[in-house]
Order: C-alpha cells, then structure tokens, then sequence
C-alpha cells in the first residue's frame, strides 16, 4: 500500500528527511489533508474513480494543487489559477530547515492551506503551540475538520494572514506558505527576538525565501533556495491566458536590443535585480515548437495595458528584436535595470540582504548601508 511511510522513505534516499522531522512526516497522513479531486502537473486525478492512481499521487514528493479560481467553478477551457494546494514535501522540509524550529518553541503559520504542514508543526511542537491563519474561511474548515480526525486542535483563525494572529502572539518563528510582495511589519511585531521564514518576491521573480531574524523592532536577513509558491491574495495581479494581455493586432514600437532574450530568462541572479525594479509585470519565454530554435521572450504588465516582447531567431546576428506596446515600454525599463546590474558587477542574489522596519523594507548588497532598493 502507498503509505506515510512510502514517502518519507523517498525523502530519505533524496536526501531530504531530516532525522528531528522523521518521526512526524511517518506519523501524520497526507491523504486525511487532501480532498477527492486533485492536480498533479497539468492532470486532474479524481480517488472516487482511480484510488491508486490517487494514492500515489499523494505520497510521492510533488505538490498537489487542491483548489482553483478560489473554489468558484471553473468552466471546461477556462483559466485554471491554482489557489491553493499541498507543496512538495522536500519544500515543506527545506522551509523548515530555514526555520530552525525547536522543542517548545511557539509558530505562527501565515496560509493554513490544507493543514497538512499545520499538522506537522503540532506532531512535534504540541498543538498548543501552533497558531495558522488564512484568508479562506472553506479552507481554514476543511483543514480543522482533517486536523481534529488526525487528533490535533492548534490554533486556527480566518483572516488576512499579512496582519498575523495577535491573538496568539508573542511567537518564536514565522512560516509563510505563500509568497509575499514585501514582509508585513506586523510578522516582525509579532515575532521578537524569533526568525520569520516566508516566499518572497513580486510578479517579475518569486522564487526566493526570505530568512529574517527578529530584533529590536526589526528583521534582517537574507534570501536563500529557489520555490515556486503561490502569491497572496490580496491585491491579486491579474492571471490569464496570452490572449488576455495581448489583443491580436495591436502593433507597437520596433526596435533592437543586444541582449540575448534567452539568456536573459535563463539568468537567475539578474531576473532577481530586474525583478525588484518591475515588481509589477511578468515574464514569459516561449520556444517555438516547429523545430525552428525561434524564441519569444514577452514582458506583460499586470495591469494588462502593456506588452513587449524579444524575438530570438537563429543565426539572425547578436541583435534581436523588440516590440514594445502600451503606455509603458517593459522590455527599456527591463534593459535598463539588467544593464545596471552587470555594470555593478552582476552581483548574484546571495549577496543580498533584507531589513524589514516600521518605515517598510529596503534591500542592499553586502552591508546594509549599501542600499540597493526600497
């Protein structure tokens, strides 16, 4: 049978079970957290007709998306935005592991989600010392009802994670399981003296963790792996298909540039610098599929009033072509952030660092008088 332990026996020959979270993650079903209709990649997987196909979903190292759209129905062809789902557990762990949570130590969790790493927290913390919130009063219930089945009554409330719980407050650590544009000041209020662990990043680039420690009335820190987690809520860009950000025969502004597009959206530590200067558009690289090696890079506003987009076309030179449209011109302010970075030196993305205080957070590369950006 595909069990809790078929999985932690896979996080164990990975290399990503650590012997403190052993005992928990072979104790506490991920199959009680789930419901019956998930997605797996691009899949739909349904355990009232493929209950093996469904188990094995569920115990292997993969997220699991458990909602859509929020939970409204979703007609067949629309835009699927998952909403909210069960990570990969290595994920779960390697947060964990930034979090250095102790024996006897107090955790808020910023997105309640399924529940399942909730129940986690209260394996081997004790269910009095674990508070989550979440803004989805559907989930925040489902998840009580599988945490009670499983034995465990932490601390659940509904609401704007980005305001904390504080009515459990003070607490020793701070775990956000969504990704954030910036560190609320109430997570660091909320949190003295502890650490605050959490996704962060805007539209352009969300793949870092922000690891924060807490003290006098501030938190600083700095970023660390590559997640890929969902966004808040609040204040939600809009998501969509191509089609919604682009109107077929809108023409803009042609012009050149000498950067390599894929290049550009293979480089990580730059997308990090670009990112901070367009916290409020998005990426996509899209290879053609006819064999041709052709490329398009598009740069979308998310208010959905500009485009651009870089064209690769093999052996066409060291000069691509851009196409800019709207009242913004996204591929120059890209450009003009890249550049920046590279005549600074292109520093990589570990050498940046966070602090978080009441007048907002601000970054800087090295010490934390070198201000990079507020």
């Amino acid at each position: 049978m595909t069990t809790p332990d078929v999985l932690a026996n896979a996080l164990a020959e990975k290399g990503a079970l650590p012997e403190e979270w052993a005992l928990t993650i072979r104790a506490v079903a991920r199959a009680a957290f789930l419901p019956d209709e998930i997605e797996v990649g691009e899949q739909r997987v349904d355990r009232r007709v493929e209950p093996g196909r469904w188990l094995a979903a569920v115990y292997d190292d993969v997220p699991v998306t458990t909602q859509v759209n929020d939970g409204r129905p979703t007609p067949e062809g629309a835009y699927r935005l998952p909403t909210s789902s069960s990570s990969m557990p290595s994920v779960m762990l390697e947060m964990l592991r930034l979090l250095d949570v102790r024996l006897g130590q107090r955790v808020l969790e910023a997105g309640t989600g399924t529940g399942y790493h909730a129940a986690w927290l209260c394996h081997r913390l004790g269910e009095r010392n674990v508070t989550s919130v979440d803004i989805d009063g559907s989930l925040v219930e489902a998840a009580g009802e599988a945490l009670a089945a499983g034995g465990f009554a932490p601390r659940l409330g509904v609401g704007d994670a980005a305001a904390g719980w504080a009515e459990g407050a003070p607490y020793d650590r701070l775990i956000g399981t969504y990704t954030v544009p910036e560190i609320p000041y109430a997570w660091v209020e909320q949190t003295p003296g502890g650490r605050i662990v959490a996704p962060w990043g805007g539209s352009f680039f969300a793949h870092s963790y922000a690891v924060l420690e807490v003290e006098e009335e501030r938190a600083v820190g700095r970023f660390a792996g590559w997640p890929a987690f969902m966004g808040t809520r609040v204040a939600r860009p809009h998501r969509g298909f191509l089609g919604d950000f682009y109107r077929r025969g809108e023409r803009g502004e042609i012009g050149r540039t000498g950067i390599d597009p894929r290049a550009f959206a293979g480089d990580a530590d730059g997308l990090f610098f670009v990112g901070l200067a367009l916290p409020d558009a998005w990426y996509l690289l899209a290879e053609a599929g006819d064999g041709s090696g052709e490329a398009t890079l598009w740069l979308l506003a998310d208010d959905r009033r500009s485009w651009a987009t870089v064209e690769y076309v093999p052996g066409r030179g060291e000069e691509y072509e851009v196409e800019q449209f709207g009242a913004r011109r996204l591929w120059a302010e890209a450009e003009g952030a890249y550049g920046e970075w590279r005549a600074v030196g292109a520093p990589s993305r570990d050498r940046v660092g966070l602090t978080v205080d009441r007048g907002g957070q601000r970054l800087w590369v090295d010490t934390p008088d070198n201000q990079w950006h507020r």
